[in-house]
């Protein structure tokens, strides 16, 4: 029996066999948009090609009883909203004169105040400054910092409008202004990648600090979260891969702060993929004992991951989705359309031939052939089950 998209990849979130293999992608970037496809939308985009659709939603609201509100910049989006307090104020500079977009970030606390500078170009942001530059600083985190609740309501809305299109996903959200979903991904982003590292064997204690208070806030969104009709949020982040940090610290500084929020969001009836771009498979075992729902990106050597998909299938059984493996970076520009379909199958026998997985891109893409993409989605929609 035919499915709808919907259907197609729930089924394989749920370690079952669809009608045939989903294929979806990451989040469709602006920028490829943009330069490729005259800046249309992104479900033009899926309906364009073909792509089983996806649909990201993180609508906030503000838990008044605290004293904290709802601020929005522009259109309503989670990069655009935060929820701030008279103790937890977020202000804005844009700084003129950078070789790219730079704007400056003051939180503003009673006893002190956090800045840090972003600057960003037409395909992503990055911090030239973080937030926390001295060892004191996360005690204003923890005494003042406002915390995000799920606007439950919107999020099923979008869920109703979007029907049986595709998925609904969302993610656990990041520190204000730049983080990503995971705890020590998180703290990563406040302090530097190197640094935490550093920090992590200098003084590991007021590491572990850290990632408590980031994890306690994370928490109460999680709970949050009763009764939102979501289909699967993102935790994690790449700056937990093996290509970044050890298996060790994986197990002492990662797996301790995320598992209790994946249980969390089980408990509250929402799933969870994991999103580690970047190198896994000295952890895989380890993201297992986690028990999320759903596993990402399984990105290939050739792109700087280390996956192995035929192995990775076989040390994880179907009790795990796997989504991602394919190589967008060699596959959707700079070959031909039987590459790019031979690339498919190699995916679909190496980690689909049992169901539970959803043929993707590994994360992001910025540049692709139409054509390519055209024979990518033809492809995984010709992989059936039998």
């Amino acid at each position: 029996m035919t499915m709808t998209s919907k259907q197609r990849m729930l089924t394989a979130l749920q370690g079952g066999i669809p009608d045939r293999l989903p294929v979806t992608t990451h989040h469709v970037m602006k920028y490829f948009l943009d330069t490729t496809l005259d800046g249309i939308t992104d479900q033009q985009f899926f309906d364009l090609f073909g792509f089983d659709a996806i649909t990201w939603t993180l609508p906030f609201k503000a838990d008044a009883s605290k004293g904290e509100y709802l601020v929005t910049r522009g259109e309503e989006t989670w990069e655009n909203a935060s929820v701030q307090s008279d103790r937890w104020r977020i202000e804005a500079e844009d700084i003129p004169g950078q070789e790219y977009a730079t704007t400056r970030y003051r939180i503003v606390t009673p006893k002190g105040t956090l800045t840090a500078i972003l600057q960003s170009n037409e395909q992503t942001s990055w911090l030239t400054e973080y937030f926390i530059k001295n060892k004191s600083d996360i005690d204003l985190i923890a005494e003042f910092a406002a915390t995000p609740l799920c606007d439950v309501e919107e999020v099923n809305r979008t869920a109703e409008a979007f029907g049986e299109r595709g998925l609904v996903r969302g993610h656990i959200p990041c520190f204000d202004v730049y983080g990503q979903p995971g705890c020590w991904q998180d703290l990563t982003c406040l302090m530097g990648t190197q640094e935490a590292i550093l920090a992590a064997y200098d003084d590991p204690a007021w590491v572990h600090t850290l990632l408590q208070i980031l994890q306690d806030r994370k928490r109460v969104f999680i709970r949050s979260l009763e009764g939102a009709r979501y289909d699967v949020l993102e935790l994690g982040g790449g700056s937990a891969s093996t290509t970044v940090i050890s298996p060790r610290m994986f197990d002492e500084f990662v797996a301790p702060y995320d598992a209790p929020l994946i249980e969390e969001a089980h408990a509250v009836g929402q799933r969870i993929a994991y999103h580690t771009c970047g190198g896994m498979m000295p952890i895989l075992e380890n993201l297992v004992a986690m028990r999320p729902d759903a596993m990402e990106t399984f990105t290939p050597p050739n792109m700087g991951g280390d996956v192995r998909l035929a192995e990775s299938r076989a040390r994880l059984g179907t009790s795990v989705c796997m989504i991602g493996g394919f190589d967008q970076f060699h596959f959707f520009t700079g070959c031909t359309p039987e590459q790019t379909r031979a690339e498919v199958r190699r995916c679909f026998e190496e980690a689909g031939h049992s169901g539970a997985y959803i043929l993707s891109p590994s994360d992001h893409f910025f540049e692709a052939e139409p054509d390519l993409l055209h024979a990518f989605v033809d492809e995984a929609q010709r992989c059936v089950y039998g």
